[in-house]
């Protein structure tokens, strides 16, 4: 089976949080997508091994945000490639208490959902939540961030616990176009989010120009999509 074909469907990048008495916690989702109009429902995939599933499970309340396009890495970063179990998400990020309790965070955000879940079904790794929408509001006009100008433009990756996950040195590659020896320069890897520093391509958020080797790049440039520092990556 050739698992490639599975990103040819259309997702989005969403930020999904709930909460647990005091406390918050929120991922980077993509699957998240309307299920009725009438009451409006949606639907949410999310991982049972992730602290967010967990807060959803005790709570019963969640809230989205829908992500603009130019959404910083190190903002997906925080939110998709750390645990709350480690680390307050939300101790950099500005938000607010919603109609259910479930923090709404602002920033980066075209739109925000937020509901209480209705129903749910095990779907092996993860649980589909069904949620009732009781919120719903635009806060500024933009294009949304897709999950394929994620991976196209932005040069994500995808988090083992997510469920569009697919092994990249399993999954087949493209035949490379010939370079000559002298030009071609060793690519790194994040050992912590699985993002891949290209010297062709340098890193545009992080101004590092094309041509850029890894070897020279600044002691302190860090990962751009989960902020890991230098000495994290390793050959690819």
């Amino acid at each position: 089976m050739d698992k490639q074909a599975l990103r040819d469907i259309s997702y989005g990048l969403y930020l999904v949080t709930s909460v647990s008495g005091e406390k918050v916690n929120g991922q980077i989702a993509n699957t998240v997508f309307q299920v009725c109009s009438e009451t409006p429902k949606i639907a949410i995939s999310i991982n049972k091994d992730n602290l967010t599933h967990e807060y959803i499970k005790k709570s019963g309340v969640v809230a989205i945000s829908v992500l603009e396009q130019d959404t910083p890495m190190t903002f997906i970063g925080n939110f998709g490639f750390k645990s709350g179990k480690d680390i307050d998400k939300f101790s950099q990020v500005k938000y607010e208490k919603g109609e259910t309790g479930a923090p709404i965070v602002s920033e980066n955000t075209l739109s925000y959902i937020e509901g209480k879940v209705v129903d749910s079904a095990d779907v092996g790794t993860h649980t589909l939540f069904v949620v009732d929408v009781v919120d719903a509001k635009v806060l500024k006009e933009g294009v949304p961030m897709t999950y394929d100008y994620y991976h196209a433009v932005k040069k994500g990756k995808s988090p083992k616990n997510a469920p569009t996950y697919i092994n990249e040195k399993e999954a087949e590659k493209a035949p490379e176009k010939p370079v000559k020896e002298e030009m071609k320069m060793e690519r790194y890897v994040c050992t912590v989010c699985g993002y891949v520093y290209d010297p062709a391509e340098g890193d545009s958020e992080g101004g590092i120009p094309a041509g850029t080797a890894f070897e020279n790049l600044p002691d302190d440039w860090t990962c751009p999509v989960c902020g890991a520092a230098k000495d994290e990556f390793e050959p690819e």
